[in-house]
């Protein structure tokens, strides 16, 4: 799930070493909360950090629901807005984890192959610590082992994927990565110093291809949108159920945890797949789940949620995530041609 990480830590694309202070309050902050939800919280304070991830939540032990807002540079919504936990049956459930940009749109933004740009920051989610960011963990593990590597050939659809990797030794941890796109510790010089730009924006669009030789071992993949402004937490929160119990699940933010949503997720394994997220912030300030589409097939979500006021954060972030299953086996996935869109 999406939490405050839009704060926390510095825009990079691996972290050699401890998280400190900013990544204590992130901590701090999500503690007691579900997998399914501490992840989004932890994204809210990675938010501060630039990551936004969700945490787990009663659907499975092993998901962590999107992280709102780190404390720092990197950030994103959490695993509890950012990044969320575990999912699916029995395990753990993160919080929040065809098509196209929007068409017909004239006043569309597009920001275009952000898995080749800089800013992002990867954090481990722990069962153990209920989902919050581990500050003492490295991405050479050994309890949770990740690296992102960008400027991969093959495969990919552009010649220019990004290779995402977890692994480790304890069960359903997942792996938030975070880029704080547009205001506070922005990595596209769209820092909205005047705070003029965020307010206006209603509607998103996360564009996406994503590939895994081994997919069936994924307890689940996450994709979530943040925006943070007059001290409101807006976490669209979107989980694939792989291992977990192949079905999408999308983030409720005041209950802080995962709703199924009936929609099958069913990702071909060895081949590119494509997925298409859109949402939007109606007049009235309610969070707008609009629509999946994965391969083409769109599905059509209509769920309206509330925004949590606990943030005093300034951004819109977007997190990307990867549960571990019961076992933790290690695995890649390849994301290419990752386009975010708002207006």
């Amino acid at each position: 799930m999406v939490g405050d990480v839009g704060v926390l830590a510095p825009s990079v694309i691996s972290q050699n070493g401890t998280l400190t202070g900013i990544v204590d309050a992130a901590m701090n902050y999500t503690r007691n909360i579900p997998r399914a939800g501490a992840g989004l919280l932890v994204a809210i304070c990675l938010l501060s950090l630039s990551v936004v991830s969700c945490g787990g939540g009663s659907l499975t032990p092993n998901s962590s629901g999107p992280v709102s807002e780190p404390s720092s540079s990197a950030g994103s919504p959490t695993p509890p807005a950012g990044g969320t936990g575990g999912s699916g049956g029995s395990t753990p459930n993160p919080p929040p984890g065809g098509g196209g940009t929007p068409t017909g749109n004239a006043n569309a933004i597009v920001l275009s192959d952000l898995h080749q740009k800089d800013g992002w920051a990867g954090y481990a989610l722990l069962r153990s610590d209920n989902y919050s960011i581990c500050a003492s963990c490295t991405p050479n593990g050994p309890k949770a082992t990740w690296e992102m590597v960008q400027g991969i050939t093959l495969p990919s659809v552009s010649t220019n994927s990004s290779q995402f990797d977890i692994g480790g030794t304890e069960p359903f941890t997942d792996i938030l990565w975070n880029n704080h796109l547009i205001g506070d510790l922005s990595s596209q010089n769209l820092h909205d110093s005047n705070k003029t730009l965020i307010p206006t924006l209603h509607n998103f669009v996360y564009d996406v291809y994503f590939f895994g030789a081994n997919l069936p071992v994924s307890q689940a993949v996450e994709f979530d949108i943040n925006q943070f402004f007059n001290g409101k937490s807006f976490i669209w929160g979107h989980e694939c159920r792989i291992a977990g119990g192949h079905e999408w699940d999308t983030w409720d933010n005041a209950k802080e945890e995962w709703v199924p949503s009936g929609i099958p997720c069913n990702p071909k394994n060895n081949e590119w797949n494509h997925v298409v997220i859109e949402v939007q912030r109606t007049d009235d300030d309610r969070l707008l789940f609009k629509s999946i589409t994965l391969n083409d097939e769109k599905s059509v979500l209509n769920r309206y949620d509330n925004p949590t006021a606990r943030t005093g954060w300034y951004g819109v972030t977007i997190n990307y995530q990867q549960d571990g299953n019961r076992n933790q086996d290690p695995y890649s996935i390849w994301l290419d041609k990752l386009n975010f869109s708002y207006w």
